[in-house]
This record gives C-alpha cells, sequence and structure tokens, in this order.
C-alpha cells in the first residue's frame, strides 16, 4: 500500500514517538509535538502505538491514496474531505483506492495528524522515524509527488473520539528550574498569573512568548544540558519554552520547567494567543 503526497501545505513531516537518549550527541529528541493528539489518531485508526503519523502545521496536507486504506485525523479542527464529499475530523475513514484526501487549513490550533492502519513505512533514523526540524536528523520535509509506504494494519480501528474544545486562554503550569537563582528578588513570584501572547516565531523548537519582562542578572552561562519544556531565560527576558526540536544544549539560564501534561497545548498555541504563567 502507498499514498502520493499531492501538496504538503507549508510544512508537514512525519512524526513517531521520537528517538530520546541521544542528547550526548547532540541529537534532538522530535516526535509528535501533540503527543496525545497523534496517539488518538493512531488508536482510531488501528495503527500501533509507535506508528509513524503526518503532522502538518497551519495549511494542511492533499493526499492521493493508492490502494483502499483506513485513517483518521486529530489535532487541530480542520476540514476533511474525500474526493468532494466532506467527512468526519476525529474518526476512523476507510477511503477507496485511488481517493483523495485533503486535509484542510486549520480552523484553530496549529497542528493536525495524519495516522493511517499500518502507519508510514519509512526508514528509521537513530531508532526514529520523526523529522527533527532543527538539526533535520530523519525524514526530510514532505514534497509534493513524494510516495509513502503504509505498513500492514494491526489491530481494527476505534470508535469516534469525543470533541475536544480547547479553551481559548492557554494555562501554563511552571516548576523552578535549576537556574532559578539568577531571577531578580521576586521576579518568580511575579511569573505567577503573568499573561504573555505567543511570538510569531515560535515553532516545533520553541514556544517564544512576548509579554513582561522577566528580570534576570546579567551575564552567561557555559552551554549546559536541556530538557523537554525547559523555560529559558535570554537577555531580552522574554521566555521561551523548548519543546520537542529543542537543542540538547544551552547557555541562557533555565529559570522553569513546564509541567509535561501542559506541553501537548503548545503545540496548538497560534502567534498572538494568549498565555498565562502558573508558579503557584
Amino acid at each position: 500500500m502507498s499514498i502520493e503526497v499531492l501538496d504538503p501545505g507549508p510544512l508537514s513531516t512525519l512524526q513517531d514517538l521520537g528517538r530520546p537518549g541521544w542528547a550526548h550527541l547532540g541529537v534532538a529528541r522530535a516526535g509528535a509535538l501533540d503527543r496525545g493528539a497523534a496517539a488518538l489518531a493512531r488508536r482510531l485508526a488501528g495503527g500501533a502505538v509507535d506508528d509513524a503519523v503526518v503532522e502538518t502545521t497551519l495549511g494542511g496536507i492533499v493526499l492521493s491514496v493508492r490502494r483502499a486504506v483506513t485513517l483518521a485525523v486529530t489535532g487541530a479542527r480542520c476540514e476533511v474531505r474525500v474526493g468532494s464529499r466532506q467527512v468526519a475530523h476525529g474518526a476512523a475513514l476507510t477511503v477507496p483506492a485511488g481517493s483523495v484526501v485533503t486535509v484542510g487549513p486549520a480552523l484553530d490550533g496549529v497542528r493536525s495528524y495524519v495516522a493511517l492502519a499500518g502507519g508510514i513505512a519509512v526508514d528509521p533514523v537513530l531508532g526514529s522515524r520523526s523529522t527533527d526540524t532543527l538539526a533535520w536528523v530523519g525524514p526530510p520535509r514532505l514534497a509534493a509527488g513524494q510516495v509513502l509506504a503504509v505498513g500492514r494494519p494491526v489491530r481494527w480501528p476505534e470508535p469516534p473520539a469525543a470533541v475536544v474544545v480547547r479553551s481559548r486562554e492557554a494555562v501554563l503550569r511552571l516548576r523552578p528550574g535549576p537556574r532559578r537563582d539568577w531571577l531578580t528578588p521576586g521576579a518568580w513570584e511575579a511569573l505567577d498569573g503573568a499573561s504573555y501572547d505567543v511570538a510569531p516565531d515560535s515553532d516545533r523548537i520553541g514556544l517564544r512568548l512576548a509579554g513582561p519582562v522577566v528580570e534576570r542578572r546579567a551575564g552567561e552561562l557555559p552551554s549546559e544540558g536541556m530538557v523537554l519544556g525547559a523555560v529559558q531565560l535570554p537577555p531580552s527576558g522574554q521566555p521561551v519554552v523548548f519543546l520537542a526540536d529543542h537543542p540538547p544544549t544551552g547557555g541562557y539560564p533555565v529559570v522553569g520547567v513546564v509541567e509535561d501534561a501542559d506541553l501537548d497545548l503548545c503545540a496548538q498555541l497560534r502567534p498572538g494567543d494568549p498565555v498565562v504563567l502558573r508558579t503557584g
């Protein structure tokens, strides 16, 4: 079985669970940015827990199905069409051979996930089929005319998922980071309830926040290891939340770490969306 990419949209990549354990060689984890949405798509389509899925960014993707396949689209709400017929978002769909599947632009959120029964069958790089957009380790970004093999399904599809309605206001909970002592007195307390907007240059590497300046002492640190969700504070005083494709090391102080349960939300925040930080 195979599918052809007719239009990849602005940025579509392949993502699985990522490649943890290579940071000591300078290789990022990568993997689906909205892990919950990707996992749901796999379950709905009848895929395995580590199947590679397609992650789209804002603009969707158009695929041509060469043989009948079961698929599911989750994540950012969007219009899904098989030919001219609109079909359900968040449900397993059996698509006939020769069909054109259109995953439209995100109506809210940023990233949609397309899972196919059997998963996308590409050769792993360092144990993962995820695309790292910082170092471009793994499969290249999807391109028009590219043909992707689909593996053999392992189980039956699941019933449709409940619709997830996200609040307009995002709340990110922070735990103190290893360099909290680089903050000036009272700066950590001032972060509790502080409001920011998502900056336009946010991507899979980091969620950049624009708003109140967080006061920190002057100077630089030697490069040190970074973890998923680390909140780094550059001299501008504007926080950056490291996401799946973050560099393994950095020289700015990590003053906090976002709770793991809140990281999927970061994947769906658009430039200009409001974000409230909580430290309590």
